[in-house]
């Protein structure tokens, strides 16, 4: 996918008010579909088609959530660190910085030395 296109597509994306709802709420606290549903006042289905999204698109990341009686569930927290828009000489860029919790850095490093 060209930046161009990668740049488009993010700048669609959030331009939906829906999706800015859901990396606020996320940005907080890691939070589950049923949850951002009740947040953004939106039916389930329509917060599961808008996560897969931003997920795809690594606003947003999936995590499994404990709970003491053993169960586990799916929660989101949002990626993002910081955006920055560019226009210049006639085009648009986005770029985005994600966050890197120690575990994903770690992973990120490791898998860099082994495939060197």
């Amino acid at each position: 996918m060209s930046s161009e296109t990668r740049s488009d597509e993010l700048l669609e994306l959030l331009g939906e008010e829906l999706v800015r709802q859901i990396l606020a709420a996320t940005s907080r606290e890691p939070l589950s579909v049923k949850e951002l549903s009740e947040e953004c006042d939106v039916a389930r289905s329509t917060i599961y088609r808008r996560v897969e999204d931003i997920v795809a698109h690594e606003l947003l990341v999936e995590r499994t959530q404990l709970e003491p009686d053993g169960s586990h569930h799916s929660v989101y927290d949002a990626n993002v660190d910081h955006l920055t828009v560019d226009i210049d000489d006639g085009s648009i860029s986005v770029s985005v910085e994600v966050r890197e919790n120690a575990s994903e850095r770690f992973s990120r490093i490791w898998n860099d030395i082994r495939e060197t």
